[in-house]
């Protein structure tokens, strides 16, 4: 999904763990303008103190990626501060522009402070938002840690936006990194719980929206090889094969599903058509109006649904170049598992073809009599579709300062389903 896959990925456990979603449906953005970046200050009452001046540019800077923009502030103020959440932009999506955040500042009093912006309360404001928010958090990681006999010695704010909050903290035996994640996440702990294998994270503790994972050696194989990208859909698949017959644990657990599909696209159609052109508002009603008839022939394929990450990609597997682990599973749920072929197949510089002929002779194996390519052609559009309601879903989650992160998605990827169902058609 766009939005959360970084071209610059982080270091560490998950590095796209905390990057989720750029480019936008895996295409490269052109070059942008740099961010220039605003603090507005609170206390960790939330308390006003005022903004500082905006610093100096960023280079190609993504919102959510905010230990430039603390580093920038120390560098320039002298002073360290705990970003919470965006304030408000001067564009319709990221990267660049001028930014203000709001910042949590515990320290001496500051001369030569701007006007405050003003903030208030809202219900959909997530924990790592808040004043005060973050220390909880870190002090819980601190029990965590206790439990390893490990000590924290050093703490970086990396990322925080409506869809995760990011730490990476030093300890006197390595790094671990404290996940924070919004309630419709929220099932990851539970999820890496279950997982518990070499080639998924190594879960420290979890409790609600939070998770403190173990560090992984290596890099985010955001342009790995055709080959390498091979062996990581072989590692998914060994997952998926054990996850067929388990699914009634996975539920148990927490773990979503993806029944309501069908009837949420269906609910969702008025509100999307209203913005189409006549065409694609024909070719969207033609395919959410065939939604069950597709499912059906789906079913008659022969390919079951198992436990899918649904944001699988290189750049969500971090590797030292031995050692391969599938990281980001906050999206994940029980579906339809060509879901993971496809967002592998379309991201730039993976060979379709190869990834595609691998997939269906594993699940020809598997399933005997199935039809997996077959699968591949009933599915492209709903995948697409998909995308959009879960857009659509993030949306109606966040408060209205952070829309600027996703108002884009849900059309961009109405657009692609339009045309992928377009292009199915008979001449």
């Amino acid at each position: 999904m766009s939005y959360l896959d970084h071209t610059a990925p982080l270091s560490r456990t998950g590095g796209r763990i905390f990057a989720r979603r750029y480019p936008r449906n895996g295409l490269t953005f052109p070059a942008v303008s740099a961010t220039t970046a605003t603090l507005t200050l609170v206390d960790p009452l939330g308390r006003p103190l005022g903004t500082l001046p905006p610093l100096p540019p960023i280079p190609f800077h993504w919102w959510n990626d905010i230990g430039e923009v603390i580093d920038a502030t120390r560098e320039r103020d002298g002073i360290d501060v705990t970003i919470l959440r965006l304030l408000r932009v001067n564009q319709p999506a990221p990267p660049g522009g001028s930014v203000t955040y709001l910042a949590e500042y515990d320290g001496p009093p500051l001369a030569g402070l701007g006007p405050a912006v003003p903030t208030t309360p809202h219900p959909l404001r997530l924990p790592w938002a808040e004043p005060g928010g973050p220390a909880k958090s870190l002090d819980w990681v601190d029990d965590v840690l206790a439990g390893y006999d490990r000590t924290a010695t050093g703490r970086r704010q990396v990322r925080t936006w409506n869809l995760s909050s990011i730490w990476r903290i030093d300890t006197d035996r390595g790094p671990v990194w404290l996940k924070e994640v919004p309630p419709f996440m929220a099932h990851e702990g539970v999820v890496l719980a279950w997982l518990d294998r070499p080639t998924t994270p190594t879960l420290l503790g979890a409790a609600g929206h939070r998770m403190v994972l173990d560090d992984i050696p290596g890099t985010d194989r955001y342009h790995a090889p055709s080959p390498e990208r091979q062996e990581m859909l072989a590692d998914l698949l060994d997952i998926q094969a054990d996850a067929v017959g388990r699914l009634p644990e996975l539920i148990e657990i927490g773990v979503p599903t993806e029944d309501g599909f069908r009837h949420e696209a269906e609910t969702m159609l008025p509100q999307w058509i209203d913005g189409l052109p006549a065409d694609d508002r024909a070719v969207l009603a033609d395919l959410v109006g065939g939604l069950a008839d597709r499912f059906a022939a789906l079913a008659d394929c022969g390919v079951p649904n198992t436990l899918i990450h649904a944001d699988f990609h290189p750049g969500n597997v971090r590797s030292d170049g031995t050692h391969r682990v599938i990281i980001d599973w906050g999206d994940s749920r029980i579906g339809h598992p060509a879901i993971d072929l496809i967002r592998m197949r379309d991201w730039p510089g993976s060979d379709k073809d190869a990834l595609c002929e691998q997939w269906c002779a594993y699940w020809r194996r598997a399933v005997p009599g199935s039809e997996p390519e077959r699968t591949i052609e009933l599915i492209d559009p709903i995948v697409a579709l998909r995308g959009a309601l879960i857009y659509g879903m993030f949306l109606r989650s966040i408060e209205p300062s952070e829309r600027p992160y996703h108002d884009r998605d849900v059309p961009d990827s109405l657009r692609t389903a339009i045309e992928l169902h377009r292009m199915s058609q008979p001449a």
